[in-house]
């Protein structure tokens, strides 16, 4: 029988409903809160979302509900929007996806990284050297660099994708522990490292933290959607869309397989689904049709077998390829 739990949450902006209702089934079949059964969360971009969501104790249906009712509040579009990516470089407002994300978040909205009751890890990259950072609870067996951090300000610079918001500075009250390097301004940690961040909390989880072991560990890794037939660009535009979306989305089953064959001895499962249509990360218009794939994954999902550590369709093992583990309805 496991003896912990650790959940992983990828990247992909309003595509973050599809994980969101899958952890609405979980608390519905256990009638637990998520954080009361994952000790461990991590998330990168919408994914830090929801993990900082979780770490505050908000049920994954009010998480649902936030993309049905406040995504178009983010995800203003105008006209000019191409043109305004252009010339100012982003789209939307830090700011107001900051906000809202303290309103969510509520009391929560106040603590440190060291205030979260569970494990977690949030990622992000550094702008002006590109370093990737990874934003813990401080302990003993770690750098101690981040658990002073603010948990609204660490979730926002995660979810700052470039051209869409702009990069985010965290604050920090006082000067940083000896050996530790000031934060900085920061974007999405989905940019060509951490889409899905799996990996990064594997290792944080089994080398950095105590009470985790793979043989020991229930992994749980929501993906949130995959479009995997997307036509060759033919212009300059749709070139370094299609780069942008390579950076934020392509390491996602790379980091599966990494994480597999690292772990073999981990019961290991990687839920997500195909799309049938290409939906952009902003597209908030489609957030209807989304909830619908989301429903359809959450109905495959046996909650219960998977907090064993029993047979699924999501596990990953040598008896089936990468393609065919993903490839669900």
């Amino acid at each position: 029988m496991p003896g912990r739990f650790l959940l992983s949450i990828d990247g992909g902006g309003i595509r973050g409903i599809i994980p969101a209702i899958a952890l609405t089934k979980l608390e519905s079949t256990t009638g637990k809160l998520t954080r009361d059964i994952f000790s461990f969360v991590a998330g990168t971009s919408t994914g830090a979302l929801i993990t900082a969501a979780v770490a505050a104790g908000i049920p994954a249906a009010r998480i649902r509900d936030v993309y049905l009712t406040r995504a178009r509040e983010i995800f203003t579009r105008y006209p000019w929007d191409i043109l305004e990516r252009i010339i100012v470089g982003s789209m939307y407002s830090s700011q107001k996806l900051h906000d809202l994300i303290a309103e969510e978040v509520g009391p929560a909205s106040d603590w440190r990284l060291n205030d979260s009751p569970i494990d977690l890890l949030i990622t992000a990259k550094r702008v002006p050297d590109g370093t990737p950072w990874y934003f813990v609870r401080d302990n003993p067996a770690n750098s101690g660099c981040t658990g002073r951090l603010g948990l609204v300000d660490c979730t926002m610079a995660s979810a700052a994708a470039p051209t869409y918001f702009q990069p985010w500075k965290i604050p920090e009250d006082s000067p940083p522990p000896a050996g530790c390097q000031p934060v900085g301004t920061l974007v999405d940690g989905s940019v060509g490292v951490t889409g899905n961040p799996v990996y990064q909390a594997c290792v944080e989880a089994f080398y950095y933290s105590d009470g985790y072991s793979p043989a020991g560990t229930v992994t749980v890794s929501l993906g949130t959607g995959r479009f995997i037939s997307k036509q060759r660009p033919n212009w300059i535009w749709s070139w370094l869309d299609w780069i942008l979306g390579q950076l934020l989305e392509s390491p996602g089953e790379q980091q599966t397989e990494i994480t597999w064959r690292q772990f073999p001895e981990m019961n290991f499962y990687r839920i997500d689904t195909e799309l049938k249509e290409d939906i952009a990360l902003d597209d908030a218009s489609r957030v209807e049709q989304l909830r619908e794939v989301g429903e359809r994954l959450a109905k495959l999902i046996d909650w219960e077998a998977i907090l064993t550590g029993a047979d699924s369709p999501f596990r990953i093992d040598e008896t089936k390829t990468l393609w065919e583990q993903y490839k669900q309805p």
